[in-house]
Formats: structure tokens, sequence, C-alpha cells
């Protein structure tokens, strides 16, 4: 292990960017292969003690860090994976003080339209991308006006928009 901090940075942005088991896989992948710092001999076997070893699925991670860069990377990968959900702990305890404020309400208020905002933007560069058709303007604004009342949820918008986008386009 070259950089012990930048060590520790790799396998954090794998552990946040992830959805936990084998999710951090191919951030960790990349990252350790271009810096040459792993082998592939090392993710197979940190993937079967992973497997073989009692708990959950990514504590693989921590024989990573052990077969890479010995205790100290040990330490380190187990600090990343554990440092989100120690994360997301000490949001929740600090919303719950301050989920009947005001200014919370506005903030999450805020978040909710800059959520929308970038639902927009994306919606605009997908269907601006592809050429001009008024059936893809239809079912995306469509599917922006369900989403946007709160009333319909995420995954019947999904299905009924890939259903018009089928109805309308065919299986290509």
């Amino acid at each position: 292990m070259k950089t012990p901090w930048l060590y520790l940075l790799i396998f954090l942005k794998a552990s946040l960017f992830s959805s936990g088991g084998m999710g951090n896989l191919p951030s960790l992948h990349q990252d350790l292969r271009s810096l040459d710092w792993a082998t592939e001999a090392d993710f197979g076997q940190a993937l079967l003690i992973g497997q073989i070893g009692p708990g959950p699925n990514g504590l693989w991670v921590i024989s990573l860090g052990f077969l890479t860069g010995g205790y100290l990377g040990a330490l380190f990968a187990m600090l990343a994976i554990t440092f989100p959900s120690l994360l997301v702990l000490l949001i929740s305890a600090a919303y719950h003080q301050f989920e009947a404020q005001l200014w919370m309400h506005q903030m999450m208020r805020g978040i909710a339209l800059a959520v929308g905002g970038l639902l927009l933007t994306v919606c605009w560069s997908l269907l601006g991308g592809t050429g001009q058709d008024g059936r893809k303007w239809l079912i995306g604004t469509m599917a922006f006006g369900l989403g946007l009342s709160g009333r319909v949820p995420l995954l019947l918008i999904l299905v009924l928009a890939a259903g018009m986008g089928y109805l309308c386009y065919g299986f290509r």
C-alpha cells in the first residue's frame, strides 16, 4: 500500500457509492487494479473468503484490505464499509430532532425542487437528444407530471412509460 490516505479514500468512495454486498466490487476493482495495488488473485481470494466466512457478504472488503494492505489495509477497509451506515444513523438522529422546525421543512422543499430540476434536465436531454418526436415529449411530460404529483408510485410510472414507449415504438 503506497499511500494510506488514498487507500482509505478509495475504499470509502466505493462504500459510499454502492448499494452494499458486492456493489462496491467494480469501483474497487477499477481503482486498485489501475494503481497496481491488487491482483486478480487478491480479488478472487477476498471474494472466496467473503462467501465462506460468516456474516454479511460485504465483509469480503476487509479481506481484500488485508490481502492488499496488511493489517492497516484491513482496518481502513473496515472503517470505510462501516462509515456510510454510521453517517445514515447520525443524519437520521439529527433529522428527528429538527423535523418539526420550519427551516427543516423549507430545506426539504428546496431539496425536492432541486431533484425536480435535475429530473427535468435529464428528461430534457433524453428527449431532445434523440430527435424531435411529439410522442416522446408526450410520454416524458406525462411521466414527469405523474412523478411531480406524488400520488403515483415511481415503479408504476416507469412501467406505464415503458408500456407507452412499447406501444408507440415497438421493441427495437
